[in-house]
């Protein structure tokens, strides 16, 4: 399969699994899933769902519980709205890629901010060679 197609259906994946999920997961038990990134196989036999979720730590666990137990059920879904071939079948995982950055931007501002150069507080003309 081409490259082109192969990003086609990646993205078309993408969205159509946001759609199911924010459709049959409800955000009070689960949160906002977002589906981040999909990779599938060459062949289109599998394909490896990458979310991330906003909400308390309660609603971060079932998320991935709940996707797990409903792949099966999704990946009908799925079957049914994107006309393949094959149906991947699907396995998501949480990715925290964008926590990951916040966390450096995080460290790379208090650097920042720690690493300014403390201005004295008398300075007068004599100290700037005047």
């Amino acid at each position: 399969m081409g490259a082109n197609r192969l990003d086609r259906v990646r993205e078309l994946l993408k969205r159509e699994l946001g759609e199911i999920i924010r459709r049959e997961l409800p955000v009070d038990e689960v949160g906002v899933i977002t589906v981040n990134h999909v990779d599938i196989s060459s062949d289109l036999h599998s394909a490896v769902v990458y979310i991330s979720t906003i909400g308390n730590p309660s609603q971060k666990s079932n998320a991935i519980r709940k996707l797990h137990k409903k792949s099966g059920y999704i990946q009908s879904l799925l079957a049914r709205s994107i006309v393949l071939k094959h149906s991947p079948k699907l396995r998501f995982f949480t990715d925290d890629s964008i926590q990951k950055g916040d966390k450096v931007l995080e460290i790379l501002n208090e650097l920042e901010t720690s690493s300014l150069p403390a201005i004295p507080e008398e300075a007068d003309s004599n100290d700037r060679g005047e």
